[in-house]
Formats: C-alpha cells, structure tokens, sequence
C-alpha cells in the first residue's frame, strides 16, 4: 500500500463547496499527485513511500524494520489480530490512549424472535458513542415489529428486501408506505409506529439520537401496556366488553409472526405527505460523482427530509483505494455503520492523541465530536459503502485542505515548515473523496 507524504497530501487533498443536498462538483479537475509546475526545494519535491504495515500478514505485534515490539507467545485471538493490524501498531503515527472506538454487531447478542431477529449496539457496549445508538433488525415475510413507540427518535435503513412502515402523528394524521432497499425512514420522538415485512427476507438498520437505548422508559409496546392496565379501564376507554382482552399476550413479542398488511387505512385526520413525510425515497435518486472522483455522497438531513430534525445522515460510497479526504465536523459526533467492504481510519483527538482503527461490514465506529479523521478503502477491487450519522439537524464538516488553502499562505507555510510554493498549490474547493493511487 502506497501513501502519500504529508507535502505531496496537502498538495493533493482539495475540495469542493458543499451544496445543500448532494455535494456537487466544482470542478472536474483535481490533481492526483502534485503539480506539474510544482518548484519548491528538492527536499520538498513528492515522495511515494511504502507505508509500513508489519503487522498485516503476520497477525503479530512487531516492527521488522524498528525491532520493536515481538511475537505472541498464547493468550491471543489470532482471528482478530488479522483483522486489526492497526491494533498490532500498524501504524506508526498513532500515539496515546485513545479509547475504543468501534464495535461489531457480531459481537451483540441476537435475539432470535417469533419472525426475525434483532441485535443492537448501545452506550453500554461502545461507551463512546453517547448521541447515537444501532441496531439492526430482520423480519421475515409477513412478520411485525409490534405497535409500539419511543421517547426518542427513530431512523431507519432497508439494505434488503422490502417493508412496510405505518405511523401517527399527535394530530392523528398517519402514514403507511412501502419502504425499499435504499430507502429511509424517521419516527419523531413519541411517533406511534408498526413495520411490516414484505419480502420474503427483509433487513434494515435502524439508529436513535439516545445513546443509551436501553435505559427504562425508551420503548413502549402497546400490548405490554394493555396487559398492565385493568381491563375494566380498558373496557371503559375502548367502548368493549372487557372480556376482548383475555388473549392478550402478558409478556410482549416485540417481533410476531403477522400476515403481510394490505397497507389500506381510511384516516379522516389527513396523511402525513410533503414535509410532513416520515419517509424518504433516497433510492430514487440519482447520486452523482464527488469532486475528487473516488466515489459518491448521498445526504439525507432536513434540507431534504424536513422531518429528520434530529438525526442527518450521508450514505457514502468509496473507490477501490480511494478515501475520504481528513476533515472534522463541526457540529456533533459521528456515528458510522459499515455495509460494504474494508476500511482504515485514523482518528485524531487533540494534544497529540490520535488511534487507527480496521474496519469491515457489520462493524460500527463513532469519532468523537470535532475530532479530525480519514476513512481508507483498503481495496484493490471492492466499492467501501458506510452509513454516517450525526445528532444534528444537518451535515457539515470542514476540509483541512480547503481551510489551509484558504488561510494567509505565509502563515500556513510557517506553521508547517513547508515552502510557500506548496501552500500555494492546495485546492480551494474541497475535494471530498480522492481517486486511489
């Protein structure tokens, strides 16, 4: 693997004013190594190194070229350690204690229910995100994720099959719509809610601005209330013999076995439609190339999705060998799901602290609030696909290349020992995923 050196990286990290939706290109231009009238000092000129990654083959925690480090003599998971060179110092520059940062999903407990499945990931297990947090969940054809409501929001992924979701607002205005692979959804706060699968298989991701998930009072499931309110006031509200209620179940199913629902509702307070929508069709849509031409930003936050209030989103597509340039988001912590593909990431926190971390499908990660990061597709031939989440109204981040690129040039040469020439050179468009070299 290949990297460029941090003269020849700032001369190629440029990028492009976001738009509000999509980020569109710029310009079709962007430079994949360095200028071709680049003239700074020959010490200066670009420099295509090897970067040294020890550990990847070998699955042990030592450097041939520094000495450092040694074999492991027992006690280790030899599985894991090949899938996380950067734990085994892969990279030099990491320094510090940097907390955990990822999680698997396959290391979450399933529970396996009458229908599907479900497994999440809470502050509990990755106690560093503490916005946001997953889980992913499977229905089979038919099968229902019971009535039920939260004290926080809900948003929601189909990467397989097809579902149908059905919610009330508190105008008793409703929605029932058929959500595809590709497709998202998003229940506010308090939004009394159902989902329905449709095909045979059905699998989505789902992700709550409430770290901790679990905690009491979250969830509400409308049969376990009903089993614990007595039945003549039950009776009394529903305008029935109490006796309608003997079959219902005491300890709720959270995932039933169900018909595949017509989708038909009469509802004379209106439908939930235009901005009032709980559903975004972002399947439909047209994604086209970033500037840097590694691959594709879809953004899904309430610019276009005006209901989406709390949580904003991007479905981020990367080439094989490319990578989202370094960069931090000024706004709120970020929260990734990986579907597709390997990945690497550094992640930056300040005061001369910074971790790398090894990524594949299933895996989720949260960077800290403000701090500055990269994600790599590790590939030769594989498209690396995440899903990026914030607790926020929107997504914003800024580019460390367009901020020194658009920063007095004298000042930002002196500050990194670099010559004027190289400043001069940065792009001041962002360039927001670079092609692979």
């Amino acid at each position: 693997m290949k990297i460029i050196s941090l003269v020849l990286l700032l001369a190629t990290t440029t990028v492009v004013q976001a738009g509000p939706l999509v980020y569109a290109e710029a310009s079709k231009e962007y430079v994949e190594h360095v200028p071709r009238d680049f003239t700074g000092p020959k010490h200066l000129r670009p420099v295509i190194e090897k970067r040294q990654d020890p550990s990847t083959k070998t699955g042990q925690p030592y450097d041939p070229k520094t000495k450092k480090g040694s074999t492991f003599s027992g006690g280790t998971n030899a599985q894991l350690d090949l899938q996380n060179p950067a734990n085994l110092g892969a990279e030099s520059t990491d320094n510090g204690i940097v907390t955990n940062l990822k999680w698997s999903f396959s290391d979450s407990k399933t529970r396996l229910l009458n229908g599907g499945w479900t497994r999440e990931q809470v502050v509990t297990d990755l106690p560093a995100s503490k916005d946001i947090a997953g889980a992913q969940q499977h229905l089979k054809k038919g099968a229902s994720r019971e009535l039920h409501w939260h004290k926080v929001a809900e948003w929601g992924f189909v990467y397989a099959g097809s579902v149908l979701v059905s919610a009330v607002d508190e105008n008793g205005k409703s929605q029932v719509a058929r959500v595809n692979e590709g497709d998202i959804w998003y229940f506010p706060k308090g939004s009394a809610h159902t989902i329905n699968g449709l095909d045979d298989e059905n699998e989505y991701l789902l992700v709550f601005d409430e770290g901790d998930f679990d905690a009491k009072g979250t969830t509400f499931n409308v049969d376990d209330w009903i089993a614990h309110t007595p039945k003549d006031i039950l009776a009394k509200n529903f305008g029935v013999n109490a006796s309608v209620f003997d079959n219902t179940p005491k300890v709720n199913p959270y995932i039933l076995p169900t018909e595949v629902s017509e989708g038909k509702v009469d509802n004379p307070n209106g439908n939930l439609e235009g901005n009032s929508s709980y559903v975004y069709y972002a399947s439909k849509e047209n994604v086209p190339e970033v500037p840097g031409g590694g691959g594709t930003i879809q953004i899904v936050d309430s610019r276009n999705f005006p209901i989406s209030k709390t949580l904003a989103a991007a479905i981020v597509t990367v080439k094989p060998k490319g990578h989202r340039e370094l960069h931090w988001h000024p706004n709120a912590e970020e929260w990734l799901y990986f579907h597709k593909g390997k990945a690497r990431a550094t992640v930056f926190e300040g005061n001369a602290l910074a971790r790398t971390f090894d990524f594949s499908a299933g895996d989720t990660a949260v960077f800290p609030d403000n701090s500055g990061h990269y994600v790599e597709n590790l590939s030769d031939s594989e498209d690396l696909v995440w899903l990026e989440l914030y607790k926020s109204d929107r997504v914003a981040d800024i580019s460390l290349t367009q901020w020194l690129a658009v920063t007095p040039p004298d000042i930002v040469a002196a500050t990194l020992n670099v010559s004027r020439s190289v400043v001069d050179g940065l792009k001041k468009e962002k360039q927001l995923i670079l092609k692979g070299t």
